[in-house]
């Protein structure tokens, strides 16, 4: 019999992909992209959305201090739910057969309020879990020790009893750091082997 009380789930990357660099090259190319990336830091305006701050407001206050890329920039806003995709299919699945297996399945992302709302209105899954933690409402992302100590605390399940997936190594490092058992993701059918390890197998 598992040990595991409740299985826990990064979103980006792991239910649905998060490239904007992709994203990027499909519209101005990827030596733009590249210049554009070096010159203008739009993922350290991301994380800033994923603490808490504004999405809009955020994005249109870099787009005004560097007026040379301020259409490319405004593409982070107008092409963001072009940015979240696609949606992994398995894993979503594993999301599902283990709820009806009756395991707890819980959101541990780092997200702005506003990405989210709009990520769960295009993707209705994202609604599904048992309990959702996330950055933007938390106002502390990972890998910081806060963001785990607050699921720890409000979910009542013990570390040791908490299976988390994240595309990141430093986001598993902090959570086993704590006693979680961790999977760094990469393909849904090593973390369906890994599951099975700990005595979750869920059928496709």
């Amino acid at each position: 019999m598992s040990d595991i009380r409740a299985v826990v789930f990064d979103i980006g990357n792991v239910l649905v992909g998060w490239q904007p660099e992709l994203f990027f090259d499909s519209q101005i190319g990827a030596e733009r992209r590249k210049r554009l990336f070096d010159e203008v830091d739009l993922n350290g305006m991301n994380l800033a959305v994923d603490r808490g701050a504004p999405f809009a407001d955020s994005v249109r206050n870099v787009a005004a201090q560097h007026p040379s890329w301020a259409k490319e920039i405004m593409l982070w806003h107008d092409g963001w739910s072009h940015m979240f995709a696609p949606v992994i299919d398995a894993n979503v699945a594993l999301v599902r057969g283990l709820r009806a297996q009756g395991m707890p399945v819980f959101a541990l992302s780092n997200f702005g309020c506003e990405t989210f709302a709009l990520a769960c209105e295009t993707h209705p899954f994202l609604t599904e879990f048992d309990q959702s933690y996330i950055s933007g409402h938390l106002g502390v992302l990972k890998p910081e020790t806060e963001i785990y100590e607050i699921l720890e605390k409000q979910s009542g399940v013990l570390p040791q009893n908490l299976f988390f997936i994240d595309d990141k190594p430093e986001n598993i490092e902090a959570a086993t750091t704590r006693g979680w058992l961790g999977h760094v993701f990469e393909h849904p059918d090593a973390l369906k082997r890994d599951l099975g390890k700990h005595g979750l197998s869920v059928e496709a």
